[in-house]
């Protein structure tokens, strides 16, 4: 099943809009899915490789090097924070990255649905090495001060509770070019995919010569999480979560 799987996926990578190499390179890394949120209960039980302390702002990364200056974004209220990769760390391969839960916290970030926008900036950019400057400073204030008083302004803040938005998120499986291309795959993953609901398989087109197909959609990360395993093993090395507007 996998060589097969390795055959079509190379047969079909030369059609593809994003290559694999391309999202692993360290300059054009771009990535959305859901992240893991550090707990001591995964390092225990070595579902992670390494300890984290959860009142820093650190992140960890399964391939990219420590040191890369990353982008992560909160698509439900734009927050940002622009960050180091403080080191190199085996998760479960469903999540992007594995977060501290302070930087969930500053990201305003939902627990239940923690989905977030990765990207890595290029250092040749002067914008970033000024970023970089600002959350070095931040980073100290928070490290002399108890967690519990470290505050994050918010312009826009009300005595108003927040209304929990109900997400629907896909599978990326692969972005083509040709129409065609992506339904060839399509009907191979109808055929080959077993115990899933094949009416989740569609092929979406929001410009000109760009054919994604996607699996879903989901509101639930449970299964989710465990059809991107079962497409994951046909031998795809690379899947992204859409969050759907």
């Amino acid at each position: 099943m996998k060589f097969k799987y390795l055959f079509v996926i190379i047969f079909l990578s030369s059609c593809t809009v994003n290559s694999v190499s391309q999202k692993y390179s360290n300059q054009n890394y771009n990535s959305k899915g859901f992240v893991l949120v550090y707990n001591e209960q995964d390092y225990l039980s070595k579902n992670i490789s390494k300890k984290f302390d959860n009142s820093k702002l650190t992140i960890g990364h399964n391939t990219l090097r420590t040191g890369t200056m990353v982008k992560i974004t909160n698509p439900d209220n734009k927050k940002t924070l622009n960050i180091k990769i403080l080191k190199r760390v085996k998760y479960p391969d469903f999540y992007k990255l594995l977060i501290t839960k302070t930087v969930a916290e500053k990201l305003d970030l939902d627990i239940n649905f923690p989905y977030l926008d990765i990207l890595v900036l290029k250092k040749n950019k002067s914008f970033v090495a000024k970023k970089a400057v600002t959350f070095s400073e931040e980073q100290k204030i928070h490290n002399n001060a108890p967690v519990e008083k470290v505050e994050i302004s918010n312009i826009s803040k009300s005595n108003t509770v927040k209304k929990k938005i109900k997400r629907e998120y896909s599978i990326l499986i692969a972005s083509f070019y040709s129409k065609k291309t992506a339904t060839l795959l399509k009907k191979r993953l109808i055929i080959d995919l077993e115990n899933i609901n094949k009416g989740k398989i569609v092929i979406n087109s929001n410009k000109k010569n760009n054919y994604d197909l996607l699996l879903g959609p989901y509101n639930s990360i449970n299964s989710l999480k465990n059809d991107y395993i079962k497409v994951k093993s046909l031998g795809f090395e690379e899947l992204d979560i859409k969050l759907h507007d």
